[in-house]
C-alpha cells in the first residue's frame, strides 16, 4: 500500500472522529435560546460548529504528529 494513501486514511478518520467528538459535545447547546433562530436552524448551526471545530482539531493533531516525525529526522 502507498505510503500516502495511508497518511491520506489516517487523516480521514481522524478528522471524522474528531467531527463526531465536536457534535457530541456541543449536542447539548440549545442556540435557538440564545438567538433569534428556529430549532431546525439551530441543529444546522450545531452540524456546521462540529465540522469547523473538528476539522480544526484534527487540523492541529495531524500537524503535531508531523512535527514529531521530522523531530526524529533530526536526531537521527
Amino acid at each position: 500500500m502507498n505510503p500516502f494513501g495511508v497518511e491520506s486514511l489516517i487523516t480521514i478518520i481522524s478528522q471524522l472522529f474528531f467531527i463526531a467528538v465536536a457534535f457530541w459535545t456541543i449536542q447539548g447547546i440549545h442556540f435557538e435560546r440564545f438567538l433569534p433562530i428556529q430549532e431546525r436552524q439551530g441543529k444546522v448551526l450545531i452540524v456546521l460548529l462540529s465540522i469547523v471545530i473538528g476539522f480544526i482539531c484534527s487540523s492541529f493533531f495531524m500537524s503535531f504528529i508531523d512535527n514529531l516525525k521530522n523531530l526524529t529526522v533530526l536526531f537521527k
